[in-house]
């Protein structure tokens, strides 16, 4: 276990690693509504400058001009590039960041003769909005406040720079208490929200598939089954049983638990000839109706189902689950060479809405499997 970090808002960071994708999202969220408020700050500014309004000159109209522009390209970038990676969202949020300090320096320059105000006003807000390594986000803020003291340095009066540097010096140090206390807050967010989904998952993982063979279990195969042939399509469907063939005298000669070893690897014989790939298991139920992708479930004892897509001639399904079957003449485990299996097939045609009368058509194909002498294909006229 990692120890606890102030830089990670005292958490481990393990745990800040599990938050990354929730913290660039509120990142994310927080710079569109900023940007926003920046857009309508800058406009403003700018008409205050083309009027002579407020302190402000329209010599610093072309600065505010700059800004505005700044902005809306800004903003069509985040739009347009909306799916960001993790580095490349880090940038954008230290971009914003500096932008945003950046015109609170500029406005504080354009009113020599005032106290800074707006600048202080972003300093808190960006303390607040996003989210980072406290070291990082400390860094940058610190920053943008030396270029602040540097600007209003040159070209300030004596008495308010002074104000300026009493002012930001307090605003810095409360503005990253607030950061390190609200973002800590948020992580311990983030925290029970992962933990919740975490358990939410476990949840699905254990209800839809088989803890022996990581197969679907027979309610989920079913219904998920169910699911596709509703669903228009135009491609044949094929659903297959398989029954492994003397599994009794396996568990009575070698025992249950070589028993459970033989079905985890016909559960493994099935999941790679037919190039099953769960991905993240818990949303692989859903996926597997949406993207058309193959899927295999247990039955119970000895038996699995199996439903697969785009298989068109009888050579190419043939060739298919002879292949699931020679993985298993080939399987080697302790005491036993080689694992036999029947298999009954059918295709399911696009006008086909009954799972019911498919799976009696594919176990009555298994059942002359298994009367032709067994370890073998047939598939249903």
């Amino acid at each position: 276990m990692s120890e606890k970090s102030p830089n990670t808002y005292g958490y481990e960071k393990s745990s800040y690693d599990d938050c990354i994708e929730l913290i660039l999202a509120t990142n994310r969220r927080h710079m569109e509504i900023l940007n926003l408020w920046f857009l309508i700050i800058a406009a403003i500014y700018l008409f205050f400058s083309w009027q002579n309004m407020n302190g402000l000159s329209a010599v610093n109209a072309p600065f505010f001009l700059g800004f505005l522009i700044y902005e809306i390209v800004f903003m069509l970038v985040l739009i347009r590039f909306r799916r960001l990676s993790h580095r490349v969202m880090l940038l954008f949020t230290y971009v914003n960041l500096f932008g945003l300090l950046l015109f609170g320096i500029v406005c504080s320059a354009a009113q020599p003769y005032m106290a800074a105000t707006m600048y202080l006003v972003i300093l808190v807000i960006v303390a607040l909005s996003y989210i980072d390594k406290l070291l990082r986000m400390g860094a940058a803020l610190l920053l943008g406040c030396t270029a602040f003291l540097i600007v209003s340095y040159q070209t300030k009066p004596g008495t308010i720079m002074n104000q300026d540097i009493f002012n930001v010096i307090v605003v810095l140090l409360l503005s990253m208490v607030f950061h390190y206390l609200f973002q800590r807050a948020r992580m311990r967010e983030f925290i029970t929200f992962q933990e919740s989904t975490r358990m939410q998952h476990e949840l699905e993982i254990k209800s839809s598939f088989d803890a022996l063979t990581s197969l679907l279990n027979r309610g989920r195969f079913f219904s998920m089954a169910g699911e596709v042939l509703r669903q228009d399509h135009t491609d044949t469907i094929v659903m297959a049983l398989m029954d492994l063939d003397k599994f009794k005298e396996v568990n009575d000669t070698l025992g249950h638990q070589m028993g459970d070893k033989v079905i985890q690897e016909a559960g493994r014989a099935i999941l790679n000839s037919l190039s099953i790939d769960y991905g993240e298991k818990w949303s692989f139920p859903a996926r597997a109706v949406k993207e058309q992708k193959n899927f295999a479930g247990r039955l119970g004892g000895d038996e699995f189902v199996v439903l697969i897509r785009d298989l068109g001639s009888e050579e190419e399904i043939t060739r298919l689950f002879e292949g699931v079957l020679r993985r298993l003449n080939e399987a080697e485990l302790e005491g036993l060479k080689g694992i036999h299996a029947s298999i009954g097939v059918t295709r399911i045609a696009p006008s086909e809405r009954d799972v019911d009368s498919a799976y009696t058509r594919a176990d009555a194909a298994l059942y002359r499997s298994k009367e032709a002498g067994r370890n073998q294909v047939t598939i249903s006229e």
